[in-house]
């Protein structure tokens, strides 16, 4: 039976190790040098790349490692993964709070600790189904910029030597609400550049990470449910492990205002739909296209009679904020694509408008304290800020899709 992880080495990034490693071992002394002994924060650690990220520092030997994370069960999950894995080096300060860095207890707990060395912060909505209507839009907002802003107050208070903000592919030419806070969020971080080094990376989609829609696919099949998935939508991919190798070696590494990104070719590139009939065809599946969602619930019935013709609908996505192809840089911004083997870094960005920013955050929080805001006003909004956001709005959210 092949595992998710080898499935992922063949059939999604088609590598047989991390992209990532050589630049690793070439770095590995300064690495050591820079993590060994440091007090380490991670905010949102148990995702998907946050525990990556943890992973991937820990063999570095940090002397204190702080978790913070909204979900319970999963720093439950993480502690047990990390404990139970061979070689792990949990340091002896090993703490999970289950609480919201944007509340009052998480700031007590930071002054109580006078900082740390390395801060990382994964806390982000990161989905574009996020933005449905103007309450999920506040709150998406709220946790990737305005959250954000609290929190790099809050370091200003005991400046670590590293900040690491981990933002998003779709921040580049942004067509949906989640790229563009994440767009503004890289403003907000480098304004504060002038306190602590800060650092980010632009990403591809995690392979099965929590949430996406190839982690749905398993737990379509572990429930005997039809699988639905866009035909047309090509996304650039990057193992679990290879998420916290980038954000390590970006976070410890990185120079200031630098962003980082993967080096991988258009031909890489999957549609989801591959993904979806690789799996199955695993799971000693054959592949029965349906015409509709409908139709393929219908036939699913037949799973739980021991069929092994399993009902998916692959379609062309008409949902809001959907970018047929991604890209991690534009055509005005540098790139140095010589200092490392597998990453490519956006340099030379300069702070933003500070005066614009200000304003721009003081827009939100005003029009968020109205009853009757509507989502077109927060796009108008952020297109005054970002000139280049070409909103996609189809009038349809994931949520109507299987």
């Amino acid at each position: 039976m092949i595992t998710l992880e080898k499935f992922i080495l063949k059939y999604v990034i088609k590598r047989p190790e991390s992209m990532f490693l050589r630049d690793i071992e070439a770095n590995y002394e300064q690495l050591s040098e820079k993590i060994k002994d440091k007090s380490v924060l991670v905010i949102g650690g148990a995702g998907s790349i946050g525990s990556s990220f943890i992973k991937a520092i820990l063999p570095f030997q940090p002397a204190a490692l702080v978790v913070v994370d909204i979900n319970e069960n999963a720093l439950t999950e993480l502690t047990r993964d990390l404990r139970s894995t061979k070689g792990m080096c949990v340091p002896q300060e090993y703490i999970t709070y289950p609480m919201n860095f944007a509340s009052d207890v998480f700031k007590k707990m930071f002054r109580s600790r006078r900082g740390f060395d390395i801060v990382a912060n994964f806390s982000a909505h990161k989905h574009v189904r996020s933005e449905k209507d103007i309450y999920s839009v506040e709150a998406l907002i709220q946790n990737n910029v305005l959250h954000a802003k609290d929190l790099l107050d809050l370091l200003s208070e005991y400046p670590p030597e590293d900040f690491f903000c981990v933002s998003t592919d779709k921040a580049t030419n942004p067509v949906n609400i989640m790229g563009a806070s994440k767009r503004i969020m890289e403003d907000l971080i480098f304004s504060y550049s002038d306190r602590f080094p800060v650092k980010t990376a632009r990403f591809a989609n995690v392979a099965f990470s929590n949430g996406s829609l190839p982690a749905g696919f398993l737990e379509r099949i572990a429930k005997l449910q039809p699988i639905s998935a866009p035909s047309d939508v090509k996304r650039y991919f990057v193992s679990p492990e290879e998420s916290g190798h980038i954000c390590m070696l970006a976070c410890i590494l990185g120079e200031n205002r630098e962003i980082f990104f993967p080096k991988l070719e258009k031909e890489q590139m999957m549609t989801f739909d591959a993904i979806a009939e690789n799996l199955l065809r695993e799971y000693g599946y054959q592949i029965l296209k349906c015409q509709s969602d409908q139709e393929a619930v219908d036939k699913s019935e037949d799973l739980k009679n021991g069929s092994k013709q399993y009902p998916v609908h692959f379609s062309a996505s008409d949902t809001s904020g959907e970018k047929p192809f991604e890209e991690f840089y534009t055509d005005t911004e540098t790139v140095d694509m010589d200092r490392f083997q597998a990453l490519g870094i956006i340099t030379g960005k300069e702070k933003c408008d500070q005066d614009k920013l200000l304003k721009l955050l003081t827009d939100l929080e005003n029009i968020f304290c109205s009853q009757d805001t509507e989502k077109e006003e927060i796009i108008r909004i952020i297109r005054s800020y970002l000139p280049n956001f070409r909103h996609i709005e189809t009038g349809k959210s994931l949520d109507s899709k299987m």
